[in-house]
């Protein structure tokens, strides 16, 4: 006697039992398959627009500062050149420090939860070395409190970038990141937490990258000198002196 075929169709609204779907990126909600990779990345990927618009602004409201503003300090003095000085040695911090990060995340950040190397130190030290870097472009001006001001308002900037990015985070990894989040601080580092990876592995092209968007902070320098200048022949008046 021949048995009728069960033709079995699963329903469009039944989900996965646990451990029976593998794929960690992959959930199913309300009968749809829905790539949590592919939000993950289109948050972040906003995130990063808007970061980039509000820099840009911020950047043109420091340039504004920069020319209505002088130091106290004349150019032919010691401390004006030790100010430069300290400045181009944190860009330089800044430049290696982001080269740094882009060793471990070789282009994973969007896929992955890095948590070794500069990032089990603290949460984003890419931004704390991009943070340095705006101190040290300020101190291109030879005022510690130009460059002060351009440490906080990078810093301002950043912090909201990164409240925006941890609620993607948190959405896409959960309570791996939630654990990360509460152990890790968000700009501190913290050296007794450090964690390597071993083998390490990395995209030359990520570093490269990450590397040349470090060096336009190099060219504050010129435009500061450019600003100077315009000062020193009466062409800009400056409204305050600022040590």
């Amino acid at each position: 006697m021949i048995q009728p075929k069960n033709h079995f169709k699963p329903s469009h609204n039944a989900s996965s039992k646990p451990g029976e779907n593998n794929n960690r990126n992959t959930v199913v909600r309300d009968g749809n398959v829905i790539n949590a990779a592919e939000r993950h990345d289109d948050g972040l990927r906003n995130v990063q627009r808007i970061r980039k618009r509000t820099l840009r602004i911020g950047g043109l409201m420091m340039l504004l500062l920069v020319m209505l503003a002088q130091a106290s300090w004349q150019r032919t003095t010691n401390i004006h050149d030790v100010i430069e000085a300290t400045g181009i040695i944190a860009i330089l911090i800044c430049i290696l420090g982001r080269g740094w990060c882009a060793l471990y995340t070789g282009g994973r950040k969007k896929t992955e939860l890095v948590m070794t190397g500069p990032y089990s130190l603290c949460r984003n030290p890419l931004y704390l070395f991009s943070i340095i870097g705006a101190f040290g472009a300020g101190a291109q001006s030879g005022s510690l409190v130009i460059a002060g001001l351009f440490a906080i308002v990078c810093w301002i900037v950043l912090r909201e970038v990164t409240l925006r990015e941890e609620a993607v985070l948190k959405q896409s990894f959960g309570p791996r990141y939630y654990r990360y989040l509460i152990t890790v601080p968000r700009f501190r580092p913290a050296t007794f937490r450090w964690r390597d990876e071993s083998p390490l592995v990395c995209q030359p092209p990520v570093f490269l990258r990450t590397i040349r968007d470090g060096c336009w902070f190099l060219i504050v320098g010129p435009v500061m000198e450019g600003v100077k200048v315009m000062q020193e022949q009466g062409w800009i008046t400056p409204l305050v002196y600022l040590p």
